[in-house]
């Protein structure tokens, strides 16, 4: 006979009373997804972006003291923080060669010092509380390269993915975890809507997944995140969770 699970227990991606602040949440993308989808699950959000209109608050990630004065405003107003989404990203597709020393030190400026200063604000607060989820988002060329010229990117995005190792080694003893999402091709986002004007290149990333389509924004990534960002994950950490379609297994 199987005992009945205890009320905490009876559903570890219950998100409720805890507070999840989710950066890189602008209308049209992954991290606008996140935010509904942790709020669906009882979380209080806080949003924040680089352009203020449709988020709460308004950060720079490349600025510490943007970061640091985010964070703080989160535990003023609601006095503990526990999950982070850290979903902010900038996109530079041009080849090796055109691209200047100033664009691909913005991209990896936006993407992976972005990261680890907002990781680095968030991970302070909740190792001090003694728990706490922290999600990342990569993305699938963490670890290869696509057809597109964008050096810049992968680089940056590569670099994501092992900070999140690196914290996650730092924070783990204060109960704290780190991980990263890699999703694929989501179509369409605020950042992956240019490839519609090449419906061949799109094809191509659909044919590459073993599920033969693009990810839906609407579903794919909300299970993965809700695993990461809830007690459901409490032993994993240092991960990446690729949300591909199989591509990565390729």
């Amino acid at each position: 006979m199987v005992s009945p699970a205890s009320p905490a227990l009876a559903d570890p991606f219950d998100l409720t009373g805890e507070v999840a602040l989710v950066v890189g949440a602008a209308t049209g993308g992954l991290g606008e997804r996140a935010a509904r989808t942790l709020a669906d699950r009882g979380a209080t959000v806080v949003t924040a972006d680089i352009d203020p209109s449709a988020v709460d608050h308004a950060v720079d990630v490349t600025d510490e003291a943007s970061v640091d004065a985010l964070v703080t405003r989160v535990l003023a107003d609601h006095g503990r923080l526990d999950v982070l989404v850290h979903a902010a990203g900038l996109m530079l597709r041009k080849p090796y060669d055109e691209t200047t020393p100033e664009e691909f030190e913005r991209v990896v400026r936006v993407n992976l010092t972005g990261t680890w200063l907002v990781d680095r604000a968030a991970g302070r607060v909740m190792a001090a509380a003694g728990r706490g989820r922290i999600v990342n988002l990569t993305t699938v060329y963490a670890e290869r390269v696509g057809p597109v010229p964008e050096s810049a990117y992968y680089a940056s995005k590569a670099g994501v993915l092992n900070v999140t190792r690196a914290l996650a080694a730092e924070l783990g003893p204060s109960g704290v975890t780190v991980n990263c999402l890699a999703p694929g091709v989501f179509y369409p986002t605020k950042m992956t809507a240019p490839l519609g004007e090449d419906p061949e290149r799109l094809a191509w990333f659909s044919q590459r997944t073993m599920l033969g389509r693009l990810g839906d924004l609407d579903g794919d990534l909300d299970g993965p995140l809700l695993l990461l960002a809830s007690r459901a994950s409490a032993y994993v950490t240092g991960q990446v969770v690729y949300v591909d379609g199989g591509w990565s297994a390729w």
